[in-house]
C-alpha cells in the first residue's frame, strides 16, 4: 500500500476510537456530535502529510517489521500535528479565520470547540501509539516517550507556541520547539517503531523541522493567502521570530537550504538511506515558495 493510503487508513482508525470505542469503560459511551464532527475536521483533508510519510520512511529505511506499529506511530504524530494548528489558529494566538483553504476550526465551530479539540486530539495520539503496539509492547516506552517530549515542555510544540508570550527569543529556540520538535519524533518514532535506537535520527528530524519553520516563514512574507490557504503576514502583524525577517529574503533561503543538506548528512547508515536522501530532495523542491523558484 502506498505511503499516503496507509496514514490516511491509519488515520481513520484512529477516528474511529473517539466515535465508538470498542474496548475499556468508555465502550458504551457516545461521543458529542459537534465534537465528531470538528475532530474529523480538525484531521481531513490533510495538507502535505510529510510528518508521516518522513516517520513511514524511517521505519521502512530501518527494517520495518510490524506494520501496524508504524502505521500507529506515524498517525499519533499527525495528529498531534493537526492539534497544533487547531490551537495556532486559535484567537488568543493567530486569530486566523482560514487554514488548508477552508474555515479554521474555531470559525466553523466556535472558540469553546476548537479548544476542545485540540485537547482531544492530543490525547488521542496517546491513544493511537499505545495501541499500536500492543504486538510488541517493549517498544512501547521509547514511543510514548518521543510522543510526550515532542507535544510538551521544556522542547515540544507547547512551548515553542508559548515563545510567542515572551518579550525575547531566539529564532533558533523557537523554531526547534514550534516545528523541529514534531519533525524530530517522526524520524525517533519511526526508528523506534522498528526496535531500532531513535537517538540518531533527532538530528535528521530537528533540521528537517527547522527547514519547514524558516519555508513557512518564507512564504508567509512573499505568498498570498490564496497561494497558501490561510492568512500571510501575520509574523510581522504578531511580532512573531521569522526568519524571513531576521535573516532577509535571500538568507532566509541560504539558510533553508543548508538545513535540509545538513539534514541529508546527517541520515545515519541505513539500508534506505538513499531513498531517504531522494525523498528530502523532492520536499526540497517544493518547499520554496513558488514565486522565489520563478525568480531564481
Amino acid at each position: 500500500m502506498y505511503a499516503s493510503e496507509r496514514i490516511e487508513a491509519a488515520l481513520e482508525r484512529a477516528l474511529a476510537l473517539t466515535i465508538t470505542p470498542n474496548d475499556g469503560p468508555s465502550s458504551r459511551l457516545e461521543c458529542p456530535p459537534k465534537l465528531a464532527a470538528a475532530l474529523r475536521y480538525s484531521l481531513f483533508p490533510g495538507g502535505g502529510r510529510f510528518r508521516p510519510r518522513l516517520c513511514l520512511a524511517v521505519a521502512m529505511s530501518c527494517g520495518e517489521d510490524h506494520p501496524d506499529c508504524t502505521d500507529a506511530a506515524a498517525a499519533a504524530i499527525e495528529i498531534l500535528h493537526c492539534a497544533s494548528l487547531v490551537h495556532d489558529d486559535l484567537p488568543c494566538f493567530d486569530n486566523a479565520a482560514t487554514r488548508r483553504g477552508k474555515a479554521s476550526v474555531h470559525r466553523a465551530f466556535g472558540e469553546r470547540l476548537a479548544v476542545l479539540s485540540g485537547d482531544a486530539l492530543i490525547v488521542l495520539a496517546f491513544q493511537v501509539a499505545a495501541r499500536g503496539a500492543i504486538a510488541v509492547p517493549e517498544r512501547l516506552p521509547a514511543l510514548l516517550g518521543i510522543v510526550a517530549d515532542s507535544v510538551g515542555a521544556p522542547g515540544g510544540i507547547a512551548a515553542g507556541q508559548a515563545w510567542e508570550c515572551e518579550s525575547t527569543v531566539s529564532l533558533a529556540a523557537y523554531q526547534q520547539s514550534k516545528t523541529g520538535a514534531l519533525f524530530a519524533a517522526a524520524t525517533m518514532a519511526g526508528a523506534a517503531a522498528t526496535g531500532t535506537d531513535p537517538a540518531p535520527w533527532r538530528a535528521v528530524g530537528l533540521g528537517l523541522g527547522e527547514a519547514y519553520q524558516v519555508a513557512d516563514d518564507l512564504h508567509d512574507a512573499v505568498d498570498s493567502e490564496a497561494d497558501i490557504g490561510k492568512p500571510v503576514r501575520v509574523d510581522a502583524a504578531l511580532g512573531r521570530p521569522s526568519a524571513a525577517i531576521e535573516l532577509g529574503i535571500d538568507g532566509a533561503v541560504l539558510r533553508l537550504n543548508r538545513l535540509l543538506a545538513l539534514a541529508a548528512e546527517a541520515i545515519p547508515a541505513c539500508r534506505g538511506a538513499d531513498s531517504l536522501r531522494t525523498l528530502i530532495a523532492a520536499e526540497a523542491s517544493r518547499l520554496l515558495p513558488k514565486k522565489l523558484r520563478l525568480a531564481a
